[in-house]
């Protein structure tokens, strides 16, 4: 079995203050992805950034306290690559890799945007480039007889059931129709498959993401824009995927909240 968790922790020095360590020792997981680290390693404690038990990656933004993506696993990798071979993109702190027996494991944190901005516009450039990474990803992992499993915060809801206000939010960034759509490409045409989605197929949500704002935790007024996705014979092992959604809003350490799925690799 392998279980892997992904999650947005929001800056990890502050997620470390409000519980992450503690969940780090009782997690169950064999990899965890996170994306919005916000810290170069030395920022972080040893318990975060070496913790027992743990083999860590970093790929820190080139922009100080922004962005930010790490991987723990209680594997040693057999290989780590950071970035996807984007002159514009391999330092922003948004993609890294590591090998493991038979599977790519990558952590991504897609950029969020923001209609009528330059943000939209770079996530637009992400979006097609990296597009053409999983293409190519997929076929290099084929060829070496791997699977490939991309977790992260992708900061897109890709269908109506994906969030709980979706008409109020027909034209921001996050719900689309050329973010959507483009979704649906990398599931369609690069044969990716979004596993939670594929294990609840008629599910409201799982919500992954509530906002700080209001009441939303409260109300469960949620995006879910956290999504593992794997090439398709990963995925068809996947036998189980939850949402670890906190009890209260004070006992959050993040506003994402982790997405673990267990595989049955055989």
């Amino acid at each position: 079995m392998l279980t892997v968790t992904s999650v947005n922790v929001n800056g990890l020095r502050a997620a470390a203050k409000k519980g992450f360590v503690e969940w780090l020792a009782g997690t169950g997981a064999d990899v965890v992805c996170l994306q919005e680290v916000r810290a170069e390693e030395d920022q972080l404690t040893e318990a975060v950034r070496e913790p027992a038990g743990w083999h860590t990656v970093f790929a820190p933004a080139a922009a100080k306290g922004r962005a930010g993506v790490a991987l723990y696993s209680r594997r040693e990798p057999e290989r780590v690559r950071t970035g996807f071979g984007s002159a514009e993109f391999d330092t922003s702190g948004r993609y890294i890799e590591i090998d493991l027996p038979g599977v790519t494991v990558a952590s991504l944190y897609l950029p969020s945007g923001d209609v009528g901005t330059e943000r939209q516009d770079e996530k637009i450039r992400f979006m097609d480039e990296f597009l053409a990474h999983l293409v190519g990803l997929k076929a290099r992992a084929a060829a070496d007889g791997r699977e490939v499993l991309v977790c992260g915060d992708w900061n897109i809801a890709h269908q109506e059931a994906d969030l709980k206000n979706w008409k109020a939010n027909r034209k921001a960034s996050g719900f689309l129709p050329e973010e959507r759509a483009w979704l649906t490409r990398v599931f369609d045409e690069a044969s990716y498959v979004d596993v939670v989605r594929a294990l609840h197929p008629d599910q409201t949500g799982p919500y992954t993401w509530w906002s700080y704002r209001g009441r939303a935790f409260d109300n469960d007024t949620g995006w879910r824009i956290d999504y593992q996705v794997a090439t398709a014979g990963l995925a068809e092992r996947a036998v189980k995927a939850w949402v670890e959604r906190a009890a209260t809003h004070d006992e959050r350490w993040s506003d994402h909240a982790p997405v673990s799925v267990a595989y049955e690799l055989g």
